[in-house]
């Protein structure tokens, strides 16, 4: 199924694209063996149920780890535009690759809870 997620990322332009594989790259680093699905016409990443989806965008790339993910750590997110159920991460700034990690294994561990 991953090659559903290269074919979306493979939409935007180059500058987009680079930061989409690298968001890709982060939570694989925490998920190795997560199942790579589209869901809501987002790259979702599914292991005992969705743990987090991620966009691309014009001027930004959308992380969303469901309100839970988003509540446990808006505290982190400074100057980061957020809402209930997701986060903005600019195209032109680094990734905050641990802050990231933090949350899907923040979302790995609920998941594994509630099973």
């Amino acid at each position: 199924m991953s090659n559903l997620i290269d074919l979306y990322i493979e939409k935007f332009p180059l500058q987009t694209q680079e930061v989409l594989n690298e968001m890709r790259s982060i939570i694989l680093e925490v998920i190795p063996n997560a199942e790579q699905v589209i869901g809501y016409q987002m790259p979702a990443f599914k292991l005992n149920g969705i743990l987090v989806y991620f966009a691309g965008y014009k001027n930004h790339v959308g992380f969303y780890p469901t309100a839970s993910g988003i509540e446990n750590f808006s505290h982190e997110f400074g100057s980061y535009k957020w809402s209930k159920g997701a986060v903005q991460f600019p195209l032109n700034e680094p990734l905050p690759k641990d802050l990231i990690q933090r949350i899907v294994k923040f979302r790995l561990e609920e998941i594994s809870v509630k099973k």
